[in-house]
């Protein structure tokens, strides 16, 4: 209940900022909105300087964070916030698309290098699978960062047998040491190929239908499997997680392989911690740089997205948060080889010929045979309503998801009618003086 009123405060503050930020000089300012801890905040200032040295003009990075794609894209969609960049996930993406929501990205740059050459043909096939009609989702995102949904678990306390299942779950040898991430579609996902096993192995339904089912029967059967296991649950986290498990108040977080991976670097040599894809499957996600429709500067918004798909940008930005670039150059590949790994790994599906046997870290890159056993997650369109106030019930939320939104529409747009109506009186009376 704190963090819906917590959101609500948020994004009421938030439209109040931007609501008197309209009249503020925008040729000079690049706003970017942006994932908590997910970029090398150095970057921003040395993007200015490479901005003006690239077209001689200037620029000042606005940064500013959000923790929940769906309140992002009420600021977007409803409030008509004038970000410039801005890195939702896939889904999210694909239904901005549908709402027309999004502006194509131009990368001529002139005697600028186009950086976005660089990214994987894998994200881009991914990016295919987001295209809304006419609107391909290539011409609209650039990929960032990219990875899998799995189990992080201390080796201590459990096997890896156990943890290469989403049955763990539900397995009351962990009870009270299970941290949920507090995202329904990756939860959703990891459970529906849990409970769809003998579907998916008879050939009645593939791994992506089983993953995007939202009908109201699969909604349902869900809801009734996830409470059986709520005694399990420590907690529902969205970025906290990575700490207690170095810090071993749980054995089981069900996160995202970043997270995980940096959970592994911050015990370094000592960690009793491992991270699996589980055998029955999972979702493979990204995040992508887009410019909205609202945006006011669109040239700086390109050149930003430019600039983070330089090689050595790229790699700058998964030492400092952790998480796997979209980027494949060889420069890259080359500076996560490993000699000392015991196994190598095909990469060849991102990095091309050449990659089909190399030791690199499989939590950061999962092998071909992991990502062929995964699919990617889609805007679940109409069913999200449902699915949201499902995610309400099962955390125990006494106001929905959904609820939370509309009152967030409602105080936003009356707020907003306060400042409008606010600003014509100020107005006239400035008409009068003159």
């Amino acid at each position: 209940m704190k963090k819906l009123f917590s959101a609500i405060i948020a994004v009421m503050a938030m439209c109040f900022v931007s609501a008197n930020a309209t009249a503020q000089d925008r040729s000079e300012i690049l706003k970017v909105y942006n994932w908590a801890d997910y970029i090398d905040e150095d970057l921003l200032d040395e993007f200015e300087e490479w901005y003006f040295q690239e077209t001689g003009k200037k620029v000042e990075v606005s940064y500013q964070l959000f923790d929940i794609n769906e309140i992002m894209l009420t600021k977007i969609e409803i409030g008509k916030e004038d970000y410039d960049v801005v890195c939702p996930s896939d889904y999210i993406i694909e239904r901005m698309l549908k709402k027309d929501l999004l502006l194509p990205i131009d990368r001529d740059f002139g005697s600028t290098p186009d950086y976005t050459r660089n990214i994987s043909p894998f994200i881009n096939g991914l990016l295919e699978e987001v295209t809304s009609g006419i609107r391909e989702g290539r011409n609209y995102a650039i990929g960032y960062m990219w990875g899998t949904t799995g189990i992080l678990y201390n080796t201590k306390y459990v096997t890896e047998e156990e943890a290469n299942t989403w049955g763990i779950l539900w397995n009351p040898k962990f009870t009270d040491k299970i941290l949920m991430k507090d995202a329904f579609h990756d939860v959703y996902c990891s459970v529906m190929l849990y409970l769809k096993q003998d579907v998916i192995k008879k050939g009645l339904m593939t791994i992506s239908q089983v993953m995007n089912d939202y009908t109201p029967a699969s909604i349902q059967m869900f809801l009734d499997t996830i409470s059986k296991a709520k005694s399990n649950f420590n907690g529902w986290e969205v970025d906290f997680g990575k700490e207690r498990m170095a810090q071993e108040k749980a054995w089981v977080n069900l996160t995202w392989s970043g997270d995980a991976m940096w959970a592994l670097d911050e015990i370094g040599e000592e960690t009793h911690l491992a991270y699996t894809v589980p055998k029955e499957g999972s979702n493979i996600w990204f995040d992508g740089w887009v410019i909205p429709k609202y945006a006011q500067n669109v040239e700086a918004a390109r050149y930003f997205i430019n600039f983070m798909c330089m090689p050595e940008n790229a790699m700058r930005n998964m030492d400092y948060i952790g998480y796997v670039s979209a980027v494949a150059t060889p420069e890259i590949l080359e500076s996560k080889i490993e000699e000392d790994l015991e196994e190598s790994i095909d990469l060849s599906y991102f990095f091309g010929p050449g990659a089909e046997s190399v030791k690199v870290n499989s939590v950061q890159y999962p092998d071909k045979k992991t990502i062929e056993n995964c699919a990617m997650m889609h805007d679940a369109g109409d069913r999200t309503e449902a699915l949201m106030d499902m995610w309400s019930q099962v955390k125990g939320d006494s106001l929905s998801v959904s609820t939370v939104v509309i009152i967030v529409i409602v105080l936003g747009a009356g707020l907003f009618l306060i400042i409008k109506k606010s600003s014509k009186k100020k107005s006239k009376k400035s008409s009068k003086r003159k």
